[in-house]
């Protein structure tokens, strides 16, 4: 476990703010119709898919892109290539091996990726780049670097306030905690709005929920996106210290997060992200209070499937409650646990914060 500070990622923060200044929030990817017997493709369209590490099985944002890509294939009728990353030093050769392959679609899955992609953008200019979860702006002018990437990003701090606030409605032990797989802005998004939500909660009921892992600035990471000890020792920690809601973000890291809970003989609520993890991972339903979504299958399905009928556009997508690119899962098994009220509140505030009326602070808030 370590605890770290984000003070070295405020230059990429601040560009990301004056992107979403310039571009808006896009709309939301429409689910297709198809039945997926095929459309066609214009002659050549070959897409590729890079990961991030932890690898396409891991319950949550790998999976989530390589879902929306394999319903792309099909829905064209065509083939394409995948391939997972281990570390981060796959990432370049990885890019580099399905530039080898003729690929005119890298898809690269993370925030991490994004110096690499940036790189092989410039030098194959004519390959369409889709980044999903960075605006790829190594150069912190406030604009993608190239012209051939499209950013695939969500303000999942909009989301993730909704998740505090139930988090906050449904503690006991008056302690929620947090903590994340490296300390990213698409990490520390979720903490960040995670951490408002609860405060928002303390305003509206005069309570004293606290947060742990998590103070706005520095935080608890476990310096992995994959389950292992130190995802195990950050969960500790902060069970430890009495919570009864965790948020671990980032990827796998949820399972060992599962693990300890269960290992505390206590009741505590478990919240999931990128996916509905009572949905994709069955084994943990019975621990989750809700999940914290975004469509990333959705949006790159969409951007494929454009893409290969000839229409690549690198405008970006930006995911809010607005358009429907984040949101929160149901509640499935705790429905019955939480507040009756609790929905009804959560309607309001999504309304609030839509409209303006209910802020929501994040680096890419406008």
């Amino acid at each position: 476990m370590t605890i770290s500070t984000r003070k070295r990622l405020l230059g990429g923060v601040v560009a990301a703010s004056v992107l979403v200044a310039l571009v808006g929030c896009g709309s939301a990817p429409e689910e297709s119709s198809s039945d997926g017997g095929g459309s066609g493709a214009v002659d050549g369209f070959k897409p590729c898919i890079v990961s991030g590490t932890g690898g396409w099985e891991d319950r949550s944002f790998n999976e989530l892109g390589k879902k929306g890509f394999d319903e792309a294939l099909e829905e064209l009728g065509i083939d394409g290539v995948d391939v997972a990353s281990n570390t981060s030093s796959d990432f370049a050769p990885n890019i580099q091996s399905v530039l080898d392959q003729n690929c005119t679609m890298v898809i690269t899955v993370g925030f991490d990726l994004a110096a690499a992609a940036a790189e092989a953008a410039a030098a194959n200019p004519d390959v369409q780049f889709v980044s999903i979860d960075d605006i790829v702006d190594q150069d912190f002018d406030g604009k993608t670097d190239q012209p051939n990437i499209k950013p695939i990003i969500f303000d999942t701090a909009q989301a993730a306030f909704l998740a505090g606030y139930a988090s906050a409605s449904f503690s006991k032990a008056k302690k929620v905690g947090t903590f994340g797989g490296k300390p990213f802005p698409t990490v520390t998004i979720f903490m960040d709005g995670f951490k408002q939500g609860v405060e928002y909660w303390n305003e509206q009921k005069g309570d004293t929920v606290e947060v742990l892992g998590w103070d706005g600035t520095n935080g608890v990471f476990a310096d992995a996106f994959v389950p292992g000890q130190p995802a195990t020792n950050a969960a500790q920690g902060l069970v430890d210290q009495g919570v009864d809601v965790l948020l671990p973000v980032g990827g796998g890291i949820y399972q060992s997060a599962a693990s300890v809970i269960r290992d505390s003989g206590r009741e505590i609520a478990l919240l999931g992200v990128d996916a509905d993890v009572f949905e994709t991972d069955p084994n943990v339903g019975d621990l989750l209070l809700t999940s914290i979504r975004k469509f990333i299958d959705v949006g790159v399905k969409e951007t494929v499937v454009a893409a290969g009928k000839g229409d690549f556009d690198a405008a970006p997508f930006i995911g809010t409650l607005e358009n429907k690119g984040v949101g929160l899962a149901p509640f499935h098994d705790f429905e019955s646990k939480v507040s009756p009220d609790l929905q009804g509140e959560l309607d309001e505030i999504t309304a609030g914060i839509v409209d303006g009326s209910i802020p929501v602070t994040s680096y890419l808030a406008e």
